[in-house]
């Protein structure tokens, strides 16, 4: 099945070879990939290489690539949701796994290292602005995972999600890279993050439209699987995990917990919770 020729309406390239979204040629990329949201954030994580030597932007994706401590590394920038992620992973995988003059996936495949560093809130109390916790497990409230293969992986906290919330479909569940996760200071939390389709109603928040879900937060919280809680959530991460698991890519998300939804608390030291995640990006995947 992988043998055939991808089409030139499935897999887009621009007159110069490169892929239609990021706008970049395999020569463009490192082998480790640090991922943000934010486009301006993309400046903010590079400025700490020791080289950069290549510079892009289309549209929300914003790629620098450089060195650090004598790591190839490219900081690249998705933009909010998992749709994003979705054109993100695809990408970056047809840049190493497909020969893109040919259009054939290649026999052997490449694992890319890709580092999510975002910001979140938390849904318990004990977990305060300022802390840096790593995504163990993700369950993603999206549909984005009604159009591929299924996860292999068990599926209790999505299972539990759809339950008390009633919902008319089941949110898909999947796992942080354990090669990863090994490689973080055992001091930094861990923890089972909630990836929302939008940063209002799905997140708890009422402006002037009042949530569809009474007290969304608090019967969140209060969920338990096995002894674990859902402890933060975000938009992207989900998708990032279920499909680095279809894919072979090994990933994780490095969150900085900004807001501490159930007290109503925001970081007044972002900017400063921020940078110390990227440090800790940097430090331990770029030693």
């Amino acid at each position: 099945m992988e043998s055939r020729q991808i089409p030139e309406t499935e897999l887009i390239l621009h007159p110069d070879g490169s892929v239609y979204h990021l706008c970049l040629k395999p020569e463009h990329l490192g082998r480790t990939i640090f991922t943000v949201g934010d486009p301006d954030r993309v400046a903010t994580v590079s400025q700490h290489l020791d080289q950069l030597d290549f510079q892009l932007q289309n549209r929300e994706f914003i790629t620098h690539t450089g060195w650090k401590n004598g790591h190839r590394v490219s900081v690249i920038s998705t933009g909010m949701g998992t749709d994003n992620v979705e054109i993100l992973m695809t990408e970056l995988d047809a840049l190493v796994n497909v020969d893109l003059q040919t259009r054939q996936v290649k026999e052997k495949k490449t694992s890319l290292p890709i580092i999510r560093i975002g910001t979140s809130g938390s849904l318990q109390t004990d977990i305060s602005v300022g802390t840096l916790l790593a995504s163990e497990i993700a369950i993603g409230m999206d549909s984005l995972m009604a159009y591929y293969p299924a996860l292999s992986g068990t599926q209790d906290f999505a299972e539990a999600i759809q339950q008390e919330l009633g919902l008319s479909f089941r949110p898909y569940q999947a796992s942080a890279s354990p090669k990863l996760l090994a490689k973080l200071d055992s001091a930094i939390t861990r923890g089972v993050t909630l990836t929302c389709p939008g940063f209002y109603a799905p997140q708890g928040r009422e402006v002037r439209l009042k949530p569809r879900f009474d007290q969304l937060i608090e019967r969140l919280a209060a969920l338990q699987i096995k002894g674990r809680s859902l402890t933060n959530f975000e938009m992207e991460t989900a998708g990032y995990y279920a499909l680095g698991e279809l894919l072979g890519h090994e990933v994780l998300s490095l969150n900085a917990i900004l807001a501490n939804r159930p007290l109503k608390k925001f970081d007044s030291a972002g900017e400063a919770t921020v940078s110390k995640a990227i440090q800790l990006a940097l430090t331990t995947f770029c030693p």
